[in-house]
């Protein structure tokens, strides 16, 4: 019999050793992650990060796991640049998809006019809003 810990702060080594059971698990299932990181970073004349898209690829599939474009930036297509850039990356990389979730209607609008298309959906996740989650087709 195994003993349960519940704990709001694990160990980096505690958790290594989840990520590599699981990471040596999957591979035996279906083949080599192949996980890379990706960022694309917004910075400004003096060079200082204000903003960007980071995520990873992974079995063929980019996911963008955070993009934040700072207020003076935003409602120019700075989002499609980020994500183009991205994409071209990824494509690069041999990736044949991309997915993306959001629960803000902006940045909704914003992916699906980079031809995202809607695959699942949690309703009211936060705040009575909904947790929308999009792919692409690279």
């Amino acid at each position: 019999m195994a003993d349960l810990e519940l704990t709001s702060e694990p160990s980096p080594e505690d958790l290594a050793v989840i990520l590599d059971g699981l990471t040596a698990f999957n591979e035996g299932e279906v083949g080599a992650a192949e996980r890379q990181t990706l960022a694309v970073l917004i910075r400004d004349p003096e060079r200082k990060v204000i903003g960007g898209l980071s995520g990873y690829t992974s079995w063929g599939w980019l996911f963008t796991q955070l993009l934040f474009i700072p207020q003076s930036l935003r409602g120019n297509g700075m989002a499609g640049r980020l994500l183009r850039t991205a994409e071209e990356e990824a494509r690069r990389r041999g990736c044949h998809g991309a997915w993306i979730d959001t629960f803000n209607p902006v940045a909704l609008e914003a992916y699906k006019r980079q031809g995202y298309e809607t695959f699942g959906e949690l309703p009211g996740f936060v705040s009575g809003r909904t947790r929308t989650f999009l792919k692409k087709v690279l």
